[in-house]
């Protein structure tokens, strides 16, 4: 009895160390793209009519150039990557899949296939290609990742590996491992070498480290922010980390738009805050308006949805 005593006072810490990661994907229904971690049916998001003509127009191009040259990875990493900006995200994951089986050493198609299982909100997938993608970049230098959406001033602020860490880091976060989330952007941390993927990486990881418990690691954290930093895309991240160091005020933030990109991220950010602060209560309503704003592609939103589920 003494043993059976003991086996679950260390389950219990066990758990207390390490709460139940979100809850396994459901079967998505044809004619859908997910299925959410509350539940819902999701469909790809609308896009502005003069958008979805460019990006209809841009696969097209990467179609044909794929048709001539089928077992060419660059080829099968943009047509994957063009179809996923269309919101064709199983189908964007079929193709990277197709392109694995004939480049099983190609790490880009791994890191792509990965970012996409996120999106579906199939976090177990994501990790193992991920890690797999980690496996075969180690040792090897980094190489700047083109952009296939390219920002106003059409510099490239992300790498190859810094990629991989930082969505690998996101989806444990997202399967509420937070000490292995930490140990990812920790590697996306030390790759990092332009303002705005440091401050997006800081952003993920200040809040993991808060999850933690980790307050002054937290805090340490920001002493890496520069006074005068030029971001080119992650603002929504740069005002993050500021009200983080207590250079914005909170409410400051709250009011944003749930249903845009950077809307869905700030206001993510402010409910961890709050949640981090012991103000539990005026986190949850933040993140159910977050899941209704109906920009579930957002790591912000999937977030959202992650601690709803647990919640439930």
């Amino acid at each position: 009895m003494k043993f059976v005593r003991l086996a679950i006072i260390v389950l219990a810490a066990g758990c207390a160390s390490a709460p139940p990661p979100a809850s396994a994907p459901e079967p998505v229904p044809t004619g859908f793209e997910a299925v959410s971690l509350l539940g819902k049916q999701l469909v790809a998001p609308p896009l502005p009519p003069d958008v979805l003509k460019q990006r209809e127009e841009e696969l097209a191009a990467a179609r044909r150039d794929y048709d001539n040259k089928p077992n060419d990875a660059d080829a099968i990493i943009w047509l994957g990557r063009r179809t996923a900006y269309l919101g064709r995200y199983r189908e964007a994951i079929a193709i990277f899949t197709d392109g694995i089986a004939k480049h099983p050493k190609d790490a880009r198609l791994y890191r792509h296939r990965g970012h996409r299982y996120i999106t579906v909100r199939d976090f177990a997938a994501a990790i193992k290609d991920l890690q797999r993608a980690a496996e075969l970049t180690r040792g090897k230098p980094d190489e700047v990742e083109p952009d296939g959406l390219p920002n106003p001033r059409n510099i490239p602020i992300g790498s190859l590996q810094s990629n991989i860490y930082y969505h690998l880091g996101l989806a444990h976060y997202l399967d509420n491992n937070y000490e292995r989330a930490l140990a990812a952007y920790e590697q996306a941390l030390a790759l990092a070498n332009n303002p705005d993927r440091l401050v997006s990486t800081i952003h993920w990881m200040w809040m993991t480290l808060r999850r933690l418990g980790r307050r002054a690691e937290a805090e340490k954290l920001l002493d890496r922010l520069g006074t005068d930093m030029d971001i080119i895309e992650n603002r929504a991240y740069h005002q993050l980390v500021m009200m983080y160091d207590g250079q914005i005020a909170v409410e400051e933030l709250r009011k944003q738009d749930p249903a845009t990109t950077d809307g869905a991220t700030i206001l993510y950010g402010v409910a961890n805050w709050y949640f981090v602060e012991g103000r539990a209560d005026e986190a949850w309503p933040i993140w159910r308006q977050i899941v209704d704003g109906g920009q579930w592609t957002a790591f912000g939103a999937i977030a959202a949805e992650a601690d709803l589920a647990r919640r439930r």
